[in-house]
């Protein structure tokens, strides 16, 4: 899938820089950036974005890292202490999929739920970095759509099984960098369904915010270029509610983050 950049609403491929997918672009650096700023002047391969089938902004994610409990008020709404140590738990590159790609509820769950979460995305090597130095290592933001079964994630104590079906994972609708949002840890973040809002809140009630998660994951393994950390819902899930709100095929699910923009995902049946 080739990367691209978009510019008043035209959508710049970048094959021709060097630097065609987006892993090449992240891993490239100061120059990528550089080379595609010079590729814009000229506004050639710009296609208007109405044109263009927008994917995941990393599709092959080298690590898809998510945290969990980490607004302090889903923490409550969840009955569970405030973490003191981040939550850690993983999905796989087979849960990603981008902006408009359906959500496959899979035949052997009854209970899909929904979380809204913001995501940032490394953009250069890092290990052991200090959370003061975290703009040296994070790229920018996208949103993240945790899709959980919850019957299969609380089935037992790791909730990886639960978080890691096929198309699991919807990000978008694109990679803003970090340049463009004045401050991540204040962002207003929501969940639409069907156009009733379920979740709203700020990235303010964060417990452990990208600086800090940057230094504990990176205390732990070499971040790469691509890797996504996506940090975590607030309150509103529908496994929380009463009765219960759960992901049924015919529904259609934005999550929504302030300056980074609108992910929409239509759900269906394994089955269909």
């Amino acid at each position: 899938m080739e990367a691209g950049i978009l510019i008043n609403g035209q959508v710049l491929g970048l094959a021709g820089t060097g630097y065609p997918d987006a892993i090449s672009f992240l891993s490239g650096g100061d120059e990528a950036i550089q080379e595609a700023a010079r590729y814009a002047e000229d506004g050639r391969d710009a296609t208007p974005i109405a044109q263009v089938k927008m994917h995941a902004p990393v599709p092959n994610p080298g690590k898809f890292i998510c945290i969990g409990l980490n607004y302090r008020d889903h923490a409550i709404e969840s009955g569970m202490e405030i973490p003191e140590i981040p939550t850690v738990f993983t999905k796989y590159d087979n849960a990603v999929c981008g902006p408009g790609d359906p959500i496959i509820l899979p035949s052997v769950s009854e209970k899909v739920d929904y979380e809204a979460e913001l995501a940032f995305v490394i953009g250069k090597r890092a290990k052991n970095v200090k959370a003061a130095d975290w703009e040296d290592y994070v790229f920018g933001y996208t949103c993240v759509h945790d899709v959980s079964a919850r019957d299969y994630q609380l089935a037992t104590s790791q909730w990886t099984i639960g978080k890691t079906f096929d198309s699991f994972g919807p990000m978008g609708p694109s990679l803003v960098s970090k340049d463009e949002i004045h401050d991540a840890s204040n962002l207003r973040i929501w969940f639409d369904l069907n156009g009733q809002i379920l979740q709203d809140s700020n990235t303010d009630q964060l417990v452990f915010d990208v600086p800090a998660l940057l230094e504990y994951l990176s205390s732990v393994m070499t971040l790469q270029p691509g890797d996504i950390v996506s940090t975590g819902t607030p309150p509103g899930v529908g496994m929380a509610r009463k009765p219960p709100i759960f992901l049924k095929p015919g529904d259609v699910c934005t999550v929504g983050i302030e300056g980074i923009g609108e992910l929409v995902n239509p759900c269906v049946s394994e089955l269909e």
